[in-house]
């Protein structure tokens, strides 16, 4: 989740969010129709990296812990959460696969995200329009779903995954680079369908819930 390290005193407070909400309550509407990246580049054609910000993904991932919190899922404090738009996100490098992700923009549903989930279908997902770029801040408060953060920049190129990011933790994850998207698929599906930093990702405009 995205942290504005504003004064020393508030730093561990503040990266547990995903957004500053003082900032995105300004600019929530700003760019409502933004485009997602551009789907007519040719298949197989790897967008330019050299001079750009990109944190390679590793020949292994990090192994996920064997041991989870004790304390279980948390209960969800919104009986009936609204149903978010759906978009496809693809992978020109990697052929035949696809995320059904919920778009998500405001405030609200940025904050919350994945939490109090107890299961994600292996190709569903979160994908989450931060609004600018920056190097945004990620964490697993209240999720209980292992996870891997796929951080994407404006023109689609993905400049870097954190993978298998562990249930119920509050450690604040990013992969040091700008990004404007992060899309939040299952620990583990990036590497098994071949989607890696340096490659895109792109999507279509949203569909209703």
């Amino acid at each position: 989740m995205r942290v504005l390290l504003a004064i020393a005193t508030v730093v561990g407070a503040l990266q547990c969010q995903r957004m500053p909400p003082e900032e995105f309550a300004r600019r929530a509407d700003s760019r409502a129709g933004a485009d997602a990246p551009a789907k007519n580049r040719p298949a197989g054609t790897d967008l330019p990296t050299a001079g750009r910000c990109v944190q390679r993904t590793p020949p292994e991932p990090p192994s996920l812990p064997t041991t989870y919190p004790e304390i279980g899922c948390p209960a969800d404090p919104e009986m009936k959460p609204a149903r978010l738009p759906r978009v496809r996100v693809v992978f020109p490098e990697s052929s035949s696969v696809a995320v059904i992700a919920e778009l998500v923009r405001s405030q609200h549903d940025t904050t919350r995200g994945l939490m109090y989930r107890t299961s994600l279908a292996e190709d569903d997902g979160m994908l989450f329009d931060l609004r600018e770029r920056d190097d945004h801040k990620f964490w697993m408060h209240n999720t209980c779903i292992p996870l891997d953060m796929i951080f994407v920049d404006d023109d689609g190129l993905i400049v870097g995954i954190v993978e298998n990011a562990p249930v119920l933790n509050d450690e604040s994850r990013s992969v040091g680079c700008p990004s404007r998207w992060v899309l939040e698929v299952n620990a583990g599906w990036s590497r098994r369908h071949g989607v890696k930093a340096g490659r895109r990702a792109v999507w279509d405009l949203p569909v209703a819930p």
